[in-house]
């Protein structure tokens, strides 16, 4: 059974669906090219790509792996990840409809699990990381990856209301420090922390969830009110273009 905020999420990201397969910050990034060498180093049985949203992941592992499934709450990425794998020859690729919170798999399913800019949609973020552990066998790799917000308030703040007015189904960017204890109290043991810094263009990251232009106009209208410790650390530029902070916590 999905939740509320579940559904609304489908519906969000349904109709964006094949934007998210094609877009540029999705489908590379030097986050992508360190889960591959991860990859490649073990040779995985089976990989759970959670939360796949366009599979980028998926379409990375597939070849290094046994089988990769896809899963995601979006019926139509789900859609949109089974043609593109078609199309790029992988037919060890399988999809699954089913919520972080509540997976439809046994226990010590999965060598590795893989969640990729998805948590900060989850309803639950501790249930889907007591879900992702669950799932993966004893002694198998988990690697987590997305926006994290500054530990500075003001900043956390400013992060969240951009955020949330850029896509109503955002629920929370969390802080580094909220990471560690959250898989910590899940189960994990984290062994790696790789941070980076992404730059979006602005006109294409409100393009991609199509935020409405009254949004956008209220984006546009913080920005330029914003006290300059906001501006320097999210190196605010004139056409609202910015950077963001991520990390890549690998676990087991």
């Amino acid at each position: 059974m999905t939740t509320p905020q579940q559904r609304f999420v489908a519906d969000q990201y349904g109709p964006r669906a094949q934007d998210y397969v094609s877009s540029e910050v999705h489908r590379q990034g030097p986050d992508l090219d360190q889960i591959e060498a991860e990859l490649h180093a073990m040779v995985p049985g089976r990989v759970l790509d959670l939360g796949c949203g366009g599979g980028h992941v998926t379409y990375r592992a597939a070849p290094l792996a046994r089988e990769v499934v896809a899963c995601d709450v979006t019926p139509d990425m789900l859609d949109a990840v089974r043609r593109t794998a078609v199309e790029r020859g992988l037919d060890n690729v399988a999809v699954q409809a089913a919520p972080a919170e509540r997976l439809p798999f046994d226990d010590d399913a999965f060598d590795v699990v893989v969640a990729r800019y998805t948590t900060h949609h989850w309803h639950s973020r501790d249930a889907g990381l007591r879900e992702a552990r669950r799932v993966l066998k004893a002694g198998g790799r988990a690697i987590f990856i997305d926006v994290i917000s500054p530990e500075h308030a003001l900043l956390d703040s400013w992060l969240q209301t951009l955020e949330l007015l850029r896509d109503v189904s955002h629920v929370r960017n969390y802080r580094a420090s909220e990471w560690i204890a959250a898989l910590a109290a899940a189960g994990f043991t984290v062994d790696g922390i790789t941070r980076r810094r992404l730059p979006l263009r602005f006109p294409d990251w409100v393009a991609r969830t199509r935020t409405p232009d009254a949004q956008v106009a209220a984006i546009r209208a913080l920005q330029a009110t914003a006290p300059d410790e906001v501006r320097e650390h999210f190196a605010i530029a004139d056409d609202g273009s910015f950077v963001l902070d991520t990390a890549t916590f690998t676990a087991r």
